[in-house]
């Protein structure tokens, strides 16, 4: 794989453009919810539809912006989306100083802020092969995954301490600047932004079928797609029970718990550091599907977590989970680059990011389920055993007999 991706000037305000958009919208996980609760009150109902409103967009609008963003410059869909949420996100602490903050204008800014962030992660997945080499794709791509983990890890601490020094309406200034930052950095690239070529302009629900076809039809993007959308039905739920499974069921204090529920940032961190190396020495397609089988038994430690030396088991699985998902999507990010046709690229993105994403409430739904019938425990067992299924589609793939990926000898037309 070719190294050294850094030495490019583009591809590095690129990456500056991810600091300043990741780190505020980090921020943004603590504050936002801060100020629906110090400011207006919020109860638990009005504070969960906050959550939920953030990430619904995905299902909304995600395989709509696959088509759009294929007919589109992909750096200006960026730099839109990011003024738009800029704007939005800027518009709470201008409403709290003028005593006209509600309720409902957050849950505006929410829903419509994750809009923007749908076309945004769609655009930029579909952007990166505009700046590098197709070798450099894997190191790319792993140093992005280095900057979300990193910021996702560093985020809700930062977020916090704003929100001490500031107070919570005034953080979100600093959610919206980030924001505004990236567009500075994306403004400042030089490769032109060229329109892209090919680009299909027939009806959109033609357009939102032929990225779905193009996933099912390609054997590695089915199998991926399936694993990850396995893999975040069960740890969505996990997710959805954490906080509960440990203070409740295991009985650890408030500051225990939150550097437990750090330690995913951390794994994550260490997968995309560790991403180069490995792809190197066993090639980026062995590392993607090894990853999911190497982190199986790690999962399984995580319902076995007590108090004392036995908390450390929930860090360890989170660790192990991060860090196997942080190489997977490497691995899978770089492969959808790789042999997707340029004009297809936006549809393909969005539709991977549909299908994995769209498990993630589903999984929270589910480990509440179970949970409510068996109990909180016995929930993180089911849910965990059912993660090892995560590998079942990689197995019955081409994955296991290749090294690295390489473009097929034919690609399905569009």
């Amino acid at each position: 794989m070719t190294t050294g991706v850094l030495r490019n000037p583009d591809f590095f305000r690129f990456l500056s453009s991810h600091v300043a958009n990741e780190l505020g919208a980090n921020i943004s996980r603590v504050a936002l919810p801060l100020v629906a609760v110090l400011a207006l009150n919020a109860g638990p109902t009005e504070v969960g539809l906050l959550s939920a409103l953030q990430t619904t967009a995905f299902l909304l609008i995600g395989l709509p912006a696959g088509v759009w963003v294929d007919r589109l410059r992909r750096r200006r869909v960026m730099m839109l989306s990011d003024l738009s949420r800029f704007a939005l996100l800027g518009s709470i602490p201008v409403a709290a100083e003028l005593g006209v903050l509600s309720i409902e204008l957050m849950l505006a800014v929410a829903l419509l802020a994750g809009v923007a962030q749908v076309f945004n992660d769609v655009a930029d997945q579909t952007y990166l092969p505009r700046l590098v080499s197709s070798g450099q794709l894997g190191d790319g791509n792993a140093k992005l995954e280095v900057v979300r983990s990193g910021a996702f890890l560093a985020g809700p601490g930062v977020g916090g301490t704003l929100v001490q020094l500031l107070g919570a309406s005034r953080t979100m200034t600093a959610t919206a600047l980030g924001a505004l930052a990236s567009v500075f950095f994306l403004r400042s690239i030089k490769v032109p932004d060229e329109p892209p070529a090919g680009g299909d302009r027939g009806p959109l629900l033609r357009g939102i079928r032929e990225g779905l076809a193009y996933v099912w039809q390609d054997p590695l993007l089915r199998a991926f797609a399936a694993s990850s959308a396995i893999g975040n039905l069960c740890v969505s739920g996990v997710l959805g029970l954490s906080v509960l499974f440990l203070a409740d069921d295991v009985g650890l204090t408030p500051s225990l718990i939150g550097v437990l529920l750090m330690s995913g940032g951390i794994g994550g961190l260490l997968g995309g550091l560790t991403s180069g190396r490995l792809a190197d020495r066993y090639g980026i397609a062995r590392t993607a599907w090894l990853a999911v089988l190497a982190s199986a038994p790690f999962g399984l430690l995580m319902p076995l977590t007590e108090t004392g030396w036995r908390a450390a088991f929930f860090a360890l699985a989170s660790m192990g989970i991060s860090w196997s998902a942080t190489l997977s999507n490497v691995g899978q990010i770089t492969y959808r680059q790789t042999v997707t046709p340029d004009h297809l690229l936006g549809r393909v993105n969005a539709s991977v990011r549909f299908l994995t994403w769209g498990a993630t409430p589903l999984g929270a739904l589910l480990g509440g389920l179970v949970a409510q019938q068996i109990g909180v425990r016995q929930a993180l067992w089911v849910l965990m055993i059912g993660r090892l299924m995560a590998f079942v589609p990689l197995l019955f793939s081409p994955l296991p007999r290749m090294r690295d990926f390489a473009k097929p000898p034919a690609q399905v037309s569009s």
